[in-house]
């Protein structure tokens, strides 16, 4: 049984603990998945769990929100984000809502799977369950250039998909294999916490939804955003708590790093801002 102060005493007592109001900690997850450059880090396990941590942890939480703007990125750390979430949410029995900005694609939608709710605002663009590998081939240019290329392994499969050598039909089948099995664990993932899914033949090919076009398909619950949903839920004085990330500033990082900033770590910088935004670029934002 909770114990509740007399109001004599409460007005006494410092304003955490005066506070009635209803508390929904926030926890925000922007950007892409993985690790982009140690100079613009992406969204990672290790990047995410301290914040995780203290959103459950908050005293007297009612709920944890999640607001999510992702186009996706790595498998394992989108897997990773949504098993520590679900973790945290069973050991504190906490509900969790996750809130769709502008997207949720790939996985970021993997990582919305794991709240009990999936609210998107009606343009956000949601879906995306699919596995996609890119690259270049350079093995022209180096021949338009006179430049031999020499590569010396132990393990045929060592050099597996080198830009810079003929692209070998064995490769491709070995990475199709890879993405198979990434994408079964997807699709049983959103299977599994998506009970609701309507069962159209497009649904897990790669394909991508507008939040409006994604409610049918039982991809999300509802329309609409944060501060609206929890007031109808918890109250119109409901305490909204933004859990800030506590990544550190770009000299942090720099000293993490061991290093100084110099021409290198700008351009580093500036092809991981170019890459981030080629990823959102891909949904139309």
């Amino acid at each position: 049984m909770a114990f509740a102060f007399p109001d004599s005493v409460r007005a006494l007592l410092p304003r955490r603990f005066r506070d009635r109001r209803p508390r929904v900690a926030v926890v925000r997850l922007s950007g892409t998945i993985g690790a982009v450059s140690p100079i613009r880090p992406g969204l990672s396990i290790g990047g995410v769990a301290g914040s995780l941590e203290r959103a459950f942890g908050m005293p007297g939480v009612k709920a944890v929100a999640l607001l999510i703007n992702s186009p996706g990125g790595s498998p394992a750390q989108s897997h990773l984000i949504h098993r520590r979430i679900r973790a945290l949410a069973e050991e504190k029995r906490l509900p969790v809502i996750a809130f769709v900005e502008d997207v949720a694609a790939s996985g970021g939608y993997m990582i919305a799977c794991a709240a009990d709710e999936i609210v998107a605002d009606p343009t956000s663009i949601v879906g995306s369950i699919g596995v996609v590998s890119s690259g270049f081939g350079f093995h022209g240019l180096l021949e338009k250039l006179g430049v031999e290329r020499r590569v010396h392994t132990q393990g045929e499969a060592k050099s597996m998909l080198d830009p810079f050598r003929p692209e070998d039909p064995a490769d491709v089948e070995r990475l199709k294999r890879i993405q198979a099995d990434v994408q079964d664990l997807f699709t049983g993932l959103v299977t599994a916490r998506r009970p609701t899914l309507a069962r159209t033949e497009n649904l897990f090919t790669g394909a991508v939804w507008t939040g409006r076009q994604a409610l049918p398909l039982g991809l999300v619950d509802a329309l609409g955003d944060l501060r609206t949903a929890m007031r109808a839920r918890f109250g119109e004085t409901v305490d909204l708590r933004l859990v800030a990330e506590a990544r550190g500033g770009l000299l942090s990082r720099i000293l993490r790093r061991g290093g100084a900033p110099g021409g290198i770590d700008l351009a580093e910088g500036a092809m991981a801002a170019f890459a981030e935004r080629a990823a959102f670029a891909r949904y139309g934002l």
